[in-house]
């Protein structure tokens, strides 16, 4: 039950990025529109915070269907209890850092918040809205490096193709 909770905590992630590279599309369309009708959209700001937002969403699901950049070439010609060091080490540094990111992102957000910081553009936008989504964002991946720690450390560690495909047959039908 929580294996499924997890895998579509990922899964939604991942749609939360998509959605947000929408905006970004959203954003330059209007500026262009704008444009052609003598109109000035100031959407530079709002597309950023898009990407900020679909970027550290995005890393969780990815992560967790094995996109990231990983270092097979080396960790393929190990012995099988060195590769699992090797991944034990790398799955702690790693969840050490983001966690340390997030925690501290959280922190950034929170004090934008009472120090109602907000964005110099024509939006004036509250800083600590896209804050707290890169902040989400990170957690969730701090969540999945660590979901992927346990896993390599019980032995349970699954191939990202065979997670691809139960994640898939999860997905709701539309």
């Amino acid at each position: 039950m929580l294996r499924n909770a997890l895998d579509r905590l990922y899964l939604y992630s991942g749609y939360a990025a998509a959605v947000f590279l929408v905006g970004i599309a959203i954003a330059i369309i209007a500026q262009i529109v704008g444009r052609m009708n003598a109109v000035t959209i100031d959407a530079t700001e709002a597309a950023g915070l898009c990407l900020a937002a679909a970027t550290f969403f995005g890393l969780a699901h990815t992560f967790r269907l094995g996109g990231h950049v990983r270092i097979n070439i080396v960790l393929d010609r190990l012995p099988a209890k060195a590769r699992r060091a090797a991944e034990i080490f790398n799955c702690l540094l790693a969840g050490c850092a983001i966690t340390y990111l997030a925690w501290n992102v959280a922190l950034l957000a929170l004090q934008s918040r009472e120090y109602n910081d907000v964005s110099p553009g024509f939006l004036a936008m509250p800083f600590w809205i896209p804050q707290a989504g890169v902040a989400a964002g990170v957690t969730v991946f701090a969540i999945a490096i660590w979901d992927e720690l346990i896993a390599i450390m019980a032995g349970s560690k699954t191939e990202p193709a065979e997670d691809e495909s139960r994640v898939a047959a999860d997905r709701p039908v539309a």
